[in-house]
């Protein structure tokens, strides 16, 4: 049959790259590429500011967890209602100070986990070994500086006038004029090591491992497996996904190995 003139001819394929069908890799931007001074910088201060606004329901959430049925709270809006006017603000971040230290274990799971990938590149260049290997690594030193950080804040965030809730009180005026700053922690830290020895900031630990490493150590190879697969979305560029940052673990508050008292309460016992 002749071919019917009126039928436009196909255009050829002109699609922008960037789009959704484009199936090009998504770079993995390394140790080495990355800008350590921002990194650092941005990061402490991108989760300090999300630690801010979530501290007061995680102090809320370790108290309905500890207290003995209803006994002082009914629910969350409750407490956080029964703090604020016994304490005011500073009552809904008690422990707040020690707590800003895990800040320390976010960088340092980062770069662990950037060295160790480094240093088994050297045995194996398989992504799925390196990032298995690395997230691992990461999460058992940032749970060892994390969960010490935890057990401290935690009895902290114990600390209210009236009835004990926790294993320790402090001594003092809780108001801060008897014991001012880290007053307070010195002597939780005094009472924990009386009770418990150093076995006592330890408390949970193995919990908390055997929740983090194997999460992280299987969360990496998928984000990289997926790095691999994944198309680029369209209007954003390639090494806009890339770096390690993006991944569960970026600023801290997204992190594998973030534990925010999920480990096991020491309060509780």
């Amino acid at each position: 049959m002749p071919e019917d003139p009126e039928l436009p001819l196909q255009e050829p394929d002109r699609r922008s790259p960037g789009t959704m069908e484009d199936k090009r890799n998504i770079q993995i931007i390394e140790w080495e590429h990355l800008d350590k001074k921002k990194f650092y910088v941005f990061g402490v201060a991108m989760t300090m500011m999300i630690r801010v606004s979530v501290y007061p329901f995680t102090l809320i959430r370790t108290r309905l967890q500890v207290q003995k049925g209803k006994s002082l709270y009914h629910g969350t809006f409750d407490a956080f209602v029964k703090i604020l006017r016994a304490d005011g603000v500073a009552g809904l971040y008690r422990g707040f100070l020690v707590n800003t230290f895990t800040l320390i274990s976010g960088q340092c799971y980062v770069t662990t986990y950037e060295l160790t990938r480094k240093f088994v590149a050297d045995y194996s260049q398989s992504n799925t070994v390196k990032s298995l290997v690395a997230g691992g690594s990461a999460s058992l030193v940032a749970q060892s500086i994390t969960v010490p950080i935890d057990v401290v804040s935690q009895h902290l965030m114990m600390q209210r006038k009236g009835e004990k809730m926790g294993r320790f009180h402090v001594r003092g005026n809780l108001e801060g004029q008897g014991l001012i700053a880290f007053g307070q922690t010195k002597d939780i830290i005094r009472q924990i090591l009386r009770a418990d020895g150093l076995r006592g900031f330890y408390r949970g630990y193995v919990a908390s491992l055997l929740t983090y490493i194997p999460n992280s150590a299987v969360w990496w190879p998928f984000y990289h497996f997926y790095a691999a697969v994944a198309p680029v979305p369209s209007g954003v560029p390639s090494h806009c996904l890339s770096s390690h940052l993006w991944a569960p673990g970026c600023s801290h508050c997204l992190h594998p190995h973030q534990s925010h008292g999920c480990h096991q309460n020491p309060c509780a016992g």
